[in-house]
């Protein structure tokens, strides 16, 4: 894929690894950034094109990386920044472009700018982070809530107010009201793109601004469970205060400019009330993010109505910004498990795959899905997700979705460490290892290699407006209509019973082959197997 299309990403798929649990190089039992460049071969036969890694910045790791005490070093536990130097010359080798991620809207509490911050109220970055007096009775200046759990107000001693963190109390937000915040970010990211990343995906990007006037947030119309679990009270309220504000448009912009110097790209996550809107906003045009994604396929609800609704309220609401829809990550149980169930099995994972890259936009594929991981089950004694242990047992946080990659199961911990790594390595992993793939030409790896090669070929798939059919559940039917090529139209069965329906707008439409999902047409009858799907592109339009 030519970088010389200045729009080569909207026809990209990315593949997210995250550091800690990929593969581990000097026996540590954690992941790290030369394990990393010892794997890159693998990810390049995948057939993807962006590689995005997980946060590997100077942190304490109390929310594992996501709290961001140096900006620009690599953390001792990953490397150093000639791991990551060799990294992305290994990346650009293989024709693979690296995306990093980038924390803006909270540090850890380590970090030097905050250690001064609070200091007392008078020092250059007094107002570098969100501070604010108590009320009267000594209680916290509005009813923010923390995503992690209580109150979003921690009360500190030495300057005797209160300071904003969205997630954890060791994770304070930033005043992005303050140009200095902006302009540190800015170099920040400069430092990296010097060094030769080829864009950011930018965490939490809706939490950069507050309401400064900290007005009370209302009670949410409708409880919020897609973000956030059902246990967790934070759903109650509609975040039209702490989050999602205007002001984080113009900073966006900023942030264009510099990534437009340096030919990179952004893909921004997106966990607002009404994400898609909200993804519709920062992605307008050219001149604010390239791409967004959402929570909204991360959901437990799976059927083909749910999925055509998202698709369909982030189209209507945008003309040519690009969302990248992703069915799993970091943050959510794993696909396999979530939408498939325990017994789902490699079927699944084909027809999930094909169905994400079918989608108009971006893929983001998670590291393990490709082999059709399940969601690991855990005790509580092996918990370290902050929020498993919070809000356990209703709700087991993040870490069933983190276990090490399996690489060979003929190996010590699946060829991930040699060591006991930072989280099990579940016995079911053992059987979906690569190199166990590896031998099974009809292995969810295999099929994962092809189709996602076989999508490079269909310009229908990389370019076309998308539009979705009545058809009865659990079918979801959809076509991809590109200038210059025949409409293609695919038809999903995301059950696992076989089913059969006559469809007369398929009767004359020809069979795709090379994307291995089974599936018979005859005459206007489709026939499909459970998890089947079946491609094929009209004589007429």
């Amino acid at each position: 894929m030519s970088s010389q299309n200045p729009n080569w990403w909207r026809e990209a798929v990315i593949y997210q690894v995250y550091p800690r649990s990929f593969k581990d190089s000097n026996g540590d039992g954690i992941g790290d950034l030369p394990g990393i460049t010892e794997k890159l071969d693998y990810i390049a036969s995948l057939g993807v094109d962006i590689v995005w890694i997980s946060p590997f910045f100077t942190s304490p790791m109390k929310d594992f990386g996501y709290d961001v005490a140096d900006y620009c070093d690599v953390d001792p536990l990953f490397g150093s920044l000639s791991d990551f130097d060799a990294l992305i010359a290994r990346a650009h080798a293989l024709g693979l472009k690296l995306m990093i991620d980038q924390v803006l809207s909270h540090t850890a509490e380590t970090h030097p700018w905050f250690i001064e911050s609070r200091s007392n109220r008078h020092n250059p970055k007094a107002d570098w982070y969100v501070w604010a007096d108590p009320k009267t009775d000594g209680t916290p200046p509005n009813n923010w809530l923390s995503i992690f759990g209580g109150s979003a107000w921690q009360w500190d001693t030495r300057r005797c107010q209160y300071y904003l963190h969205n997630f954890l109390t060791s994770q304070p937000d930033m005043n992005f009201h303050h140009p200095e915040v902006q302009q540190a970010h800015l170099e920040n990211m400069r430092f990296w793109l010097e060094r030769g990343v080829d864009g950011f995906r930018m965490d939490a990007c809706i939490y950069h601004f507050h309401d400064q006037q900290l007005r009370d947030n209302p009670v949410a119309e409708k409880r919020n469970t897609v973000n956030v679990a059902a246990s967790n009270p934070y759903g109650m309220q509609a975040h039209v205060f702490d989050n999602s504000r205007p002001e984080n448009l113009i900073f966006l912009e900023k942030v264009r400019v510099l990534l437009d110097e340096y030919q990179a790209i952004s893909i921004g996550e997106v966990g607002a009330d009404d994400a898609l809107e909200v993804m519709a906003q920062y992605t307008e045009g050219d001149q604010r993010l390239h791409m967004a994604y959402s929570f909204n396929l991360l959901t437990t609800e799976f059927s083909a109505a749910h999925i055509r609704r998202q698709v369909e309220a982030f189209e209507t609401r945008v003309k040519d910004a690009c969302a990248s829809w992703s069915v799993g990550n970091h943050d959510v149980v794993r696909v396999n498990t979530r939408w498939g169930g325990r017994d789902a099995g490699p079927a699944f994972a084909k027809m999930i795959l094909t169905l994400q890259l079918a989608l108009k936009g971006t893929p983001c594929l998670y590291q393990g899905d490709e082999l059709g991981l399940t969601e690991a089950v855990l005790s509580y004694e092996d918990l370290q997700d902050p929020v498993g242990i919070t809000f356990w047992p209703e709700s087991k946080g993040r870490d069933g979705c983190r276990t090490p990659m399996v690489w060979d199961s003929a190996e010590q911990n699946a060829g991930f460490s040699v060591a006991k790594p930072w989280l099990p390595v579940p016995e079911e992993h053992l059987a979906l290892a690569v190199a166990e793939q590896d031998k099974d030409s009809e292995s969810a790896l295999h099929f994962a290699r092809r189709v996602m090669r076989w999508r490079k070929s269909i310009p229908q798939l990389l370019r076309g407006d998308i539009q979705f059919y009545d058809v009865p559940e659990p079918l979801l039917a959809l076509s991809r209509q590109s200038d210059g090529a025949p409409p293609l139209v695919a038809v999903f069965n995301l059950s696992s019973q076989a089913q059969s329906f006559e469809w007369p707008l398929i009767q004359d439409a020809i069979a795709l082959t090379g994307h291995g999902l089974a599936g018979q047409k005859d005459d206007a009858r489709l026939s499909l197997p459970a998890y089947g799907a079946w491609i094929g592109v009209k004589r007429h339009s």
